[in-house]
Parts: structure tokens; C-alpha cells; sequence
């Protein structure tokens, strides 16, 4: 049985549909590039068959419903999702499945979704979000500021503590464990976590500063809610999941979980096998709005082009704008700008992201010559000196730790 599911200008209702926004370069006219997709991903196949009807696809076909130059947007019915029990990994076979791998189609990237209220209801969202990690770490308006402990896998709990400790004397508000660490031989999590604790109370202790550190709890689903939970027992103040390699619902599992009571810091490793292509798979915006809806309060998004990590300015502000801009009432996720972060780029990230963003230098802050504290320090003082809207020079002048970072990395 032959269907259209080329309906451009067709009037919907768009609660009753997931809208999706794809790129799509071919050789087909787009026309017929738009209707395999809108065919491969609902309820038709390469030729026709026998066994639907025409009420099975009216009711469950999507509909192409624009088509400008190269970009399709496609409404799939809310029918045909399981938000319940599918969860998220039924939402990205549908909108993001097999038409990866079209024939016809020399590249598609899914670059944005807008999800109807019905789908989103089902879904918890930060339970802290900025305000509750402001609010955790007593710092009403400047840029949080943070570390990942390097070298990225090697040290032992103590010294692994011991980089906390200074990165927090420095003035730092968070730090975390690399996304390649969770529970290896030669720093295991319960022994790791609970020096980081003794650690973060000593600063509190010594200079009444307050500091929190994700501790990477990246499991199999079977195992995650136990490594959290033997996290937080052993006094951890925030966690983190890897979120590409877990699932989403990794995520949802954490936040809903009634023991696990701190924030939820998201990586995003893996994600440049999905967004770095801009002709072909998934953009961060897509990731950004289903780690707010499963609950992540802070997820990385890039520098704003500025770092090291491969990834443009356009891209990272629209993940930036996923995680910030209203979204069915839920609380809004921290932005965490990473990747090649040093002092000298603290003016062009504040520029860019506002002041609601996590600033993160792993390197940048070991990579001091004078050691954690004072790359601690330097980054504390280029934040201080940008708010201030002091030149990071000028500023340099009257503050050391900032003034070695810039001769050893530029400003």
C-alpha cells in the first residue's frame, strides 16, 4: 500500500507530536529523501507491503511538514511512543534510528527536537539545577569554578585527596573525577571518596570555603545505583555519570533514586562520535534537553570554540540555551565549559556564557607552576578580575598566581 508522508503545510497540533529537525545532504531530490526518513522511522519500509493499513499509517506515520533548502522537519505521532516504559531509548530509535544509515543519504543529523508536554511529564528534571548548586556551595552570582583531578588515572586516595584539598585552599568551588575513573585497583571509589571528604571539610574547617566533588560512578545499569550509593555513604557530595556510555536513563535512575540526595554532574564523553560531523548524527542541543529532562543538574557543553575540544560557538550556544531557556517548568542545568581551560580564557567564556556557567581547568590549574593551589588561585583571580571588568594584565599586575599563569599560557 502506497502513502504520502510528505504533507508540507499541513496544520498540526503540536502536542500530539515529537517534532524533529534534521540536516540532510543527498543526491535525491529532498522531497524523497524527507519521506524515507519520515517512512523508515514510523511505519513504512524500503517497498511496499501488505500488512499495514491505511489506518495504521494515519494514525502512526510521520508527516514531513517543511522542507527549507537542506533542512526537513519531521512530526512523528505521540502514538508512536512509550514514554513510560520505552523510555528514551525508545524516543531515540524513533527519532534517531536507522536512517543513519539510508543508502540514499550521504549524510542527516538530527539537530534539534521539540518534545510535547505529555512526553515531558514523565520525566523528573534537575532536582538542583543552578540555583540548588549555587545554593550548595553558598555563591550567589559568580561563574562556579572548578578542576578535574590529573593525571587523569594514577593516583593513589590520598594523594588524589591531597589535589581537592589545594584546589579548594585555592578558592575553588568544585572538582571532579575524570570520566575514565570510577573504581580501579589503585584508587578505589569508597577509599577515594571518603579521603575527598575529610579533604572538602578541612577546607571549610581552615577557611570557611565551600567546595563539592563529583565522584564518577559510571557503571552497567546493574551495578550504578550500588557504586552511588556506596558514593554517598561514604560521604560524597555530588556524583557523576558519563551519560552516553551509561544511557540516558542512567541518569533518570540517579535523580529518582530517593538515596541519592546530591547533584547529578553529567560528562559527555563519547560525544563527538555523535555531534562533531556537522553533516551527520546527533547535535548537542538533542543530548542537552534529554539530560534535563532525566534529571542531570550540570552538563558539559563545550567552550564556546575557545578550548581545546573540537566544537564551534553556534553549536555550544545551543546546547548552552537547551539547558537554561524554559522548558515544561523544570529547574535549569548548569552549563559546564571544559576542554583546554585556562586562566586566559576565563573573559572570552564569561562573554559568552554569562555568569551561570561552571568554569573547569584540569591542566590548567595542575599545569601551574607553582602547583594546584596557585592554578587554583589564578583561575580564582581571572573570574575576579572579568566580574570586576578588570583586563586579566591589568589585574595580573597585583595578584601572582595569575600574572605565572599568563606568562606560561598567554592571556
Amino acid at each position: 500500500m502506497k502513502f504520502d508522508y510528505l504533507a508540507i503545510g499541513e496544520e498540526i497540533d503540536p502536542e500530539g507530536y515529537v517534532l524533529t529537525t534534521y540536516s540532510v545532504k543527498t543526491d535525491l531530490p529532498i522531497e524523497k529523501a524527507a519521506r524515507a526518513i519520515a517512512a523508515e522511522q514510523s511505519t513504512g519500509t524500503w517497498t511496499d507491503i501488505s500488512t499495514t493499513s491505511e489506518v495504521i499509517l494515519k494514525k502512526l506515520g510521520a508527516k514531513v511538514i517543511e522542507i527549507e533548502g537542506g533542512l526537513v522537519k519531521i512530526a512523528y505521532p505521540l502514538d508512536d511512543f512509550d514514554p513510560e516504559v520505552g523510555g528514551i531509548p525508545q524516543f531515540l530509535s524513533v527519532v534517531a534510528g536507522n536512517l543513519f544509515g539510508l543508502e540514499d543519504l550521504k549524510g542527516v543529523r538530527l539537530e534539534d527536537v521539540g518534545i510535547p508536554a505529555a512526553f515531558a511529564k514523565n520525566y523528573p528534571g534537575p532536582a538542583f539545577g543552578i540555583e540548588g548548586l549555587r545554593n550548595v556551595l553558598e555563591r550567589k552570582d559568580k561563574p562556579l569554578i572548578g578542576t578535574i583531578v590529573k593525571p587523569k588515572i594514577g593516583l593513589a586516595p590520598q594523594r588524589f585527596a591531597d589535589y581537592v584539598y589545594e584546589a579548594g585552599i585555592g578558592g575553588l568551588t568544585n572538582s571532579k573525577d575524570d570520566e575514565t575513573l570510577v573504581d580501579q585497583d589503585f584508587c578505589p571509589l569508597s577509599e577515594r571518596t571518603s579521603a575527598v571528604g575529610d579533604a572538602i571539610d578541612r577546607v571549610f574547617d581552615e577557611v570557611g570555603h565551600r567546595l563539592i566533588h563529583a565522584v564518577n560512578v559510571s557503571s552497567p545499569p546493574d551495578k550504578i545505583l550500588e557504586l552511588a550509593e556506596l558514593a554517598v555513604a561514604n560521604g560524597a557530595r555530588e556524583i557523576m555519570v558519563d551519560v552516553l556510555t551509561c544511557g540516558f536513563d542512567a541518569v533518570r535512575v540517579l535523580r529518582e533514586d530517593p538515596s541519592i540526595k546530591v547533584p547529578i554532574h553529567v560528562h559527555r564523553t563519547m560525544h563527538g562520535a555523535l555531534t562533531r560531523n556537522p553533516e551527520h548524527g546527533i547535535s548537542m542541543t538533542v543530548i542537552a534537553k534529554l539530560v534535563r529532562l532525566c534529571g542531570g543538574d550540570a552538563l558539559h557543553i563545550g567552550t564556546f570554540g575557545v578550548g581545546k575540544m573540537h566544537g564551534s560557538a553556534l553549536e555550544d550556544k545551543l546546547s548552552h540555551k537547551a539547558l537554561i531557556e524554559p522548558f515544561f517548568g523544570l529547574k535549569d542545568v548548569m552549563p559546564v565549559c571544559s576542554g583546554g581551560v585556562h586562566p586566559a580564557l576565563v573573559p572570552d567564556l564569561i562573554k559568552l556564557g554569562g555568569r551561570d556557567i561552571q568554569i573547569q581547568a584540569g591542566g590548567g590549574v595542575s599545569g601551574h607552576p607553582k602547583g594546584v593551589r596557585e592554578g587554583a588561585r589564578a583561575m580564582c583571580e581571572a573570574v575576579d578580575a572579568t566580574v570586576r571588568g578588570v583586563s586579566l594584565v591589568d589585574y595580573a599586575k597585583d595578584h601572582e598566581a595569575l600574572r605565572i599563569a599568563i606568562d606560561k599560557w598567554g592571556v
